[in-house]
């Protein structure tokens, strides 16, 4: 399949917006291919990760954190308890709230995780001249300014 010129397509904001939508969409699907559990939704996949990454939340947190509703996340956290790969304890300062952990078995998914999908990217990145490093760095920056906005 042939594909039209990039340049020609980015030349307007809502044309930037459509590739870049399809290739991050892209990426992420080839990402997503290198998981070591593909039994996981990606939402428990998703609170793993941000357990992994802030430490102990409760459901309410990781709800707001994730922007789901918190029925869902009781589900999730119920898959993922169910499975082994989180726990729930009480609140120290607030018996009526629970605080979700990630136990050493969903930590080490987490981990694995991390360098299957970094090491297949690590690949990739080898078959790019350092000028195209030096771009998706640059792009890294801006990409990460976008997804927290």
């Amino acid at each position: 399949m042939k594909y039209p010129d990039v340049s020609q397509q980015t030349g307007t904001d809502a044309g930037l917006a459509a590739v870049l939508r399809m290739a991050v969409g892209r990426l992420a699907r080839r990402l997503r291919a290198q998981r070591p559990d593909s039994s996981l939704s990606l939402g428990q996949g998703a609170v793993l990760f941000a357990l992994a990454r802030h430490g102990t939340m409760t459901p309410g947190a990781l709800a707001e954190y994730e922007k789901v509703q918190p029925p869902s996340m009781t589900r999730i956290v119920s898959a993922l308890e169910e499975r082994g790969l989180v726990r729930r304890m009480k609140h120290p300062d607030d018996r009526r709230q629970q605080l979700v952990e990630l136990t050493d078995e969903g930590a080490l998914l987490v981990q694995s995780d991390q360098q299957r999908r970094e090491a297949w990217l690590t690949q990739r990145l080898a078959e790019l001249t350092r000028e195209e490093k030096a771009t998706l760095r640059t792009a890294a920056e801006i990409l990460n300014r976008l997804s927290r906005s």
